[in-house]
């Protein structure tokens, strides 16, 4: 999967504050504020000091000017990884990713619906194929990176989460197809796993899961600037 951003400035993060707020110093030397598109705990990916990537906005109904969207992360090979921390664009690439059919296990269908109440939740897509075959795809980005190299998934306690896989578990057991998407939006990592270190309840969750029928796939993002 890819993302295309057509004009972004680069500067260094002084801060992350108040959930939604950054500090940046633009390499031009001057300090704003952005708006940091990210509820979650942003661990690994909440680095004062490194370089980072603002998308700018002239709509005059906006209170920020400029949005974070990248972070760039040094790896121990000397590598620098871009990292996404705009979770808000991460359904908008699936869905791309969808529509051209370049998710080869879920390619092939006729209709996309988005953000659809089922089961008491509310999952990211039901896909329909010409025979009204439904398949149910929850999204969830991954960013943390661990010393072990590995991709892990939540980076915080998350309920919201765990209800999810629950839903997909009760979609799967009653004979429709449903998937986790994980779109790992590091560049530096290439394989995931459950947090079970940060949240037990989910990896135990996204166990059972798996073995109530719920496919599990990851995809990988890449950056275009």
């Amino acid at each position: 999967m890819s993302v295309h951003y057509p004009s972004l400035v680069a500067g260094t993060l002084q801060r992350r504050y108040k959930r939604f707020l950054a500090d940046v110093r633009l390499d031009d030397g001057r300090d704003v504020v952005a708006h940091c598109p990210n509820t979650g705990s942003m661990k690994a990916v909440n680095v004062p000091g490194a370089r980072v990537w603002l998308s700018p906005s002239d709509n005059p109904a906006r209170k920020l000017d400029w949005t974070w969207e990248l972070i760039e992360l040094p790896q121990p090979d000397g590598r620098v990884a871009l990292a996404s921390v705009h979770t808000g664009r991460t359904n908008r690439i699936v869905e791309d990713a969808l529509e051209h059919h370049r998710i080869g296990p879920l390619a092939g269908f006729v209709t996309l619906r988005r953000e659809v109440k089922v089961e008491g939740a509310r999952l990211d897509f039901m896909l329909e194929d010409v025979d009204g075959k439904r398949t149910w795809v929850e999204v969830k980005q991954v960013t943390l990176k661990e010393s072990d190299g590995r991709g892990y998934f939540p980076d915080a306690v998350s309920t919201r989460g765990l209800k999810h896989l629950q839903t997909l578990a009760r979609l799967a057991a009653s004979g429709e197809r449903a998937v986790l998407l994980f779109c790992v939006a590091h560049e530096a990592i290439e394989d995931v796993t459950a947090a079970a270190h940060i949240d037990a309840a989910y990896a135990a969750g996204l166990e059972t899961a798996v073995q109530q029928g719920v496919e599990v796939l990851a995809y990988g993002v890449e950056f275009e600037r």
